[in-house]
C-alpha cells in the first residue's frame, strides 16, 4: 500500500507522478484533551498505524472540524472503513456503522467511551515521502535491480559515486534523487579512473552529475576541521575508524613521523592530544591543506608539516630530530585549597629526539618505502640518542587478497616487507620481533586493506648501507 508508484524506464526525473492515495481510517477524537490517552492505548494495542516516515496523528479529514483544531489518529490498514460515512461534528457520538469495528477490544472500548469515532481517511503520498531507494526501485527495470546504486561516499556536501556500467544510463537521474533525499547532498560526482590512475597524489578525473560544480568543502573528524579541494587532494571517509585506531596508539609526548600525511587525518588529531608530529606529503595541495588545518585546529606547537619526497623525508626527518630541541608548555589552571585564586601552573613537555611512530599510509605503494628505513641510524645520528634509545614501531598500509582469516595474507605481506627490508620478518607480535596485521577494510570484492605493525629491527636500523 504505501510502495511508491511504478514508473520504469524513466530518464528524466518527474517528480509530480510520484503521488499515491492510501485509504485508511481513522480514530476521530472528540476532544483534542484525550488525544494523548487515546493513542497511547492504541499504540499499546497496535491499531495505530506504525509505519515509516509517517506520524499517527493528522489533522481532521473535515475541513470545518480541522478548522477547529480537532485532530484524529490513522489506524492499521487491517481496519476497514465504514460502509457509510456519517456527517460527525464536534458534538457527533455517533458510532457508525456497527459492522465497520475491527476485532480490536480497545478500539470497541474507545468507541463505547464516545471517546472516538471511525471514520474513512484518504492518506496523500507524495514524492518527499519516499526514500531514494523507494524511487529508484520504482524507476529501474525489474531485471536491472540486481545491485542497485544506493552506496556513496559523502566528502562535506560532495557525494562521491563509483557507478557500475550498467547504470551509467540513469546516472543523472540518480545523481538528482540523491540530493532531494539526503539534505546535506549538494554536489554529485562519479569516479571515471581508479584513485592515482592519472598520478601519484592519489587523486581521480570525475564527471559532474548534479549541483554546481564546486568541490571545496569542509569537514569535522575527531572535533578537527579541515577544509579542501576535494578534486586535488586525496580523502576517504571511510577510514575516519581507521584513523582513530592509530591516533588512540599514541601517547601524549610522542614524536611521530606521518610519512604520506595528506591533508592531516591522522597528524592534527594526534598534535589534539599532545602528540608531536612531523607530517608531510609530496602533493603540494595536500601540503596547502595541511598547513591550513594545523592553523585552523591550533595544532601549530605540535604539528609540523613538510612537502617532500616520502623516501628522502625517512631520513632525513629523522636526522633533523636527532639534534632538534623543542618544547612546549602547557598552562593548566589547579585551585589551592582555601584560596579563591587559581593561578596558571606551566608544565614544560620536551620532544623527544627519536621518533615513537612512522606512519606510511599510500598502500598501493609503501611497501615500496620501506628500504628507506635501511641504516636509519648510523653512527652520525646516534652520536646525537642516548645508547638505549628505543627503535620506533612502523604502521605500514598494504593492499592484499582477501579471506575468511587472513592468514595467508598476513604471510604474503610479511615476506614483502622481509624482502624489502632484506629482514626475515614473520606474523607475530611486535613486543616478540613480529608483525601484527590489522584488518582496515574491504575496498574491492577481492581487495583487502591492511595495516602492518612491526618495531624496526635493530640489525636493519644499524646495518650499513
Amino acid at each position: 500500500m504505501f510502495r511508491a508508484p511504478i514508473h520504469r524506464g524513466m530518464r528524466t526525473l518527474d517528480r509530480s507522478v510520484f503521488r499515491k492515495t492510501v485509504p485508511l481510517k481513522a480514530a476521530r477524537v472528540f476532544d483534542n484533551k484525550n488525544i494523548f490517552k487515546v493513542r497511547t492505548e492504541l499504540e499499546r494495542s497496535k491499531d495505530s498505524l506504525q509505519q515509516e516516515r509517517l506520524g499517527s496523528v493528522h489533522s481532521d479529514p473535515d475541513l470545518e472540524l480541522a478548522k477547529a483544531g480537532r485532530k484524529c489518529i490513522l489506524l492499521r490498514p487491517e481496519v476497514k472503513a465504514p460502509k457509510a460515512s456519517p456527517t460527525q461534528h464536534s458534538n457527533d457520538h455517533t458510532n457508525g456503522d456497527s459492522e465497520v469495528w475491527p476485532h480490536s477490544s480497545t478500539v470497541e472500548e474507545l468507541v463505547k467511551q464516545k471517546l472516538i469515532a471511525i471514520i474513512p481517511f484518504d492518506l496523500n503520498l507524495e514524492y518527499n515521502y519516499w526514500t531514494y531507494h523507494d524511487i529508484i526501485s520504482s524507476i529501474l527495470p525489474e531485471d536491472e535491480q540486481g545491485e542497485i546504486p544506493s552506496g556513496f561516499s559523502q566528502v562535506g556536501h560532495v557525494a562521491h559515486l563509483n557507478l557500475r556500467d550498467e547504470y551509467l544510463k540513469y546516472k543523472n537521474l540518480i545523481a538528482e534523487i540523491l540530493i532531494d533525499k539526503n539534505p546535506g547532498v549538494a554536489t554529485v560526482i562519479n569516479k571515471i579512473d581508479d584513485v592515482g590512475e592519472e598520478n601519484e597524489f592519489r587523486t581521480f578525473r570525475y564527471e559532474l552529475l548534479a549541483g554546481p560544480d564546486d568541490l571545496n568543502v569542509t569537514i569535522s573528524e575527531e572535533n578537527c576541521v579541515f577544509k579542501f579541494d576535494y578534486s586535488k587532494v586525496y580523502w576517504n571517509s571511510r577510514l575516519n575508524t581507521e584513523h582513530r585506531r592509530l591516533v588512540n596508539l599514541f601517547n601524549g609526548g610522542d614524536v611521530v613521523c606521518d610519512v604520506m600525511a595528506g591533508i592531516g587525518p591522522f597528524a592534527v588529531p594526534a598534535g589534539k592530544k599532545g602528540v608531536f608530529v612531523w607530517a608531510n606529503d609530496l602533493n603540494p595541495d595536500s601540503f596547502t591543506s595541511l598547513r591550513d588545518a594545523v592553523t585552523r585546529n591550533k595544532v601549530g606547537e605540535y604539528v609540523q608539516p613538510f612537502n617532500e619526497d616520502g623516501r628522502e623525508f625517512i631520513r632525513t626527518a629523522t636526522a633533523e630530530l636527532a639534534k632538534t630541541a623543542h618544547s612546549v608548555k602547557i598552562r593548566s589552571k589547579i585551585s589551592k585549597k582555601d584560596s579563591p585564586v587559581k593561578p596558571d601552573i606551566a608544565q614544560t613537555v620536551e620532544q623527544p629526539n627519536t621518533f615513537q611512530h612512522f606512519v606510511l599510509n599510500l598502500p598501493a605503494s609503501a611497501l615500496t618505502f620501506l628500504p628507506s628505513f635501511i641504516g636509519l641510524y648510523p653512527e652520525s645520528v646516534r652520536q646525537h640518542l642516548p645508547s638505549d634509545f628505543e627503535l620506533p614501531i612502523v604502521h605500514v598500509y598494504c593492499f592484499s587478497t582477501k579471506s575468511d582469516d587472513n592468514v595467508e595474507e598476513g604471510i604474503k605481506i610479511c615476506e614483502e616487507i622481509s624482502q624489502q627490508l632484506d629482514y626475515a620478518m614473520h606474523p607475530g607480535k611486535i613486543r616478540e620481533g613480529g608483525v601484527e596485521i590489522f584488518d582496515v577494510r574491504d575496498v574491492a570484492p577481492k581487495k583487502r586493506m591492511f595495516c602492518a605493525s612491526f618495531r624496526l629491527p635493530k640489525d636493519v636500523a644499524f646495518r650499513s648501507r
